[in-house]
């Protein structure tokens, strides 16, 4: 993709941010993640596993082939454990970048919205940039960012859910109300769905399940990268307006039988 992303100081090339969970082996991760075409992956800080060296570990083959890391907070329930995560990161040599998540429950996986914000605000104030895992409610959206967040995330759909965007109407209102970037986080399914979302003006979509549980993966991830390409080219160039009735393509003026012109 030619127009890049903007997110704090960081610069990325595709607009399709993907996990690294799920998936059978470090084989088939690496062919998915190189298949979408990503330049930036998130990771569990909980779930790494530091002790073995270099390109045989997940994290050692992240950073020999460059790809921006943003560790992610997945599995705390309140900011002081993804506050301390995040710290946790950033001594393990990461970069400021963090995705904060604080789940409200284990059953649907939403947000703490309370919590969210509590550890958004701490983070920013200790110099992170921070990506909040969110609801898809603009009030919050605006917190968020009022905040200091680089970006707001907003959940399509539960977790691995695969249910697409159940609230176009919110994420446009959120595109309406912020100014930082808003990455769809949480739902997608398949390619259209990614498509749809960026369609809505969202500037990027992120994903795990949808690509890491697919039955090729490595094919689901091709596929994402270019509905996240296609809707983000469709939005630029603007939609045709919805009509109710036929609007003939080609002009009728001039045609032999036409009562036009």
């Amino acid at each position: 993709m030619t127009e890049a992303l903007h997110i704090g100081s960081f610069v990325l090339r595709s607009r399709l941010i993907v996990g690294t969970g799920k998936y059978k082996n470090l084989e088939e991760t690496k062919a998915a993640l190189e298949a979408s075409g990503a330049d930036m992956v998130t990771v569990a800080v909980r779930r790494l596993d530091m002790s073995t060296p270099g390109g045989d570990s997940l994290i050692g083959y992240l950073k020999q082939k460059g790809y921006t890391l943003l560790p992610n907070t997945a599995g705390c329930y309140t900011a002081e454990d993804a506050v301390r995560t995040c710290r946790l990161a950033r001594e393990l040599g990461m970069s400021g970048l963090v995705k904060v998540e604080v789940l409200g429950d284990p059953k649907t996986l939403f947000p703490d919205v309370v919590q969210t914000l509590e550890a958004a605000a701490t983070l920013v104030k200790e110099g992170f940039t921070v990506l909040p895992y969110t609801t898809d409610d603009p009030i919050t959206a605006k917190k968020l960012e009022d905040i200091g967040c680089a970006a707001v995330m907003p959940l399509a759909a539960p977790i691995g859910s695969g249910l697409g965007i159940r609230n176009p109407y919110n994420l446009e209102i959120i595109r309406n109300t912020v100014s930082v970037p808003i990455i769809v986080d949480a739902g997608v399914g398949t390619a259209s769905d990614a498509a749809i979302a960026m369609e809505l003006g969202c500037d990027g979509v992120l994903m795990n399940t949808a690509i890491a549980g697919a039955r090729e993966p490595v094919r689901m991830a091709r596929a994402m990268r270019l509905a996240v390409e296609a809707g983000r080219e469709a939005f630029l160039a603007g939609r045709i307006e919805r009509r109710l009735y036929a609007t003939a393509s080609s002009p009728l003026a001039g045609v032999i039988g036409s009562k036009v012109g």
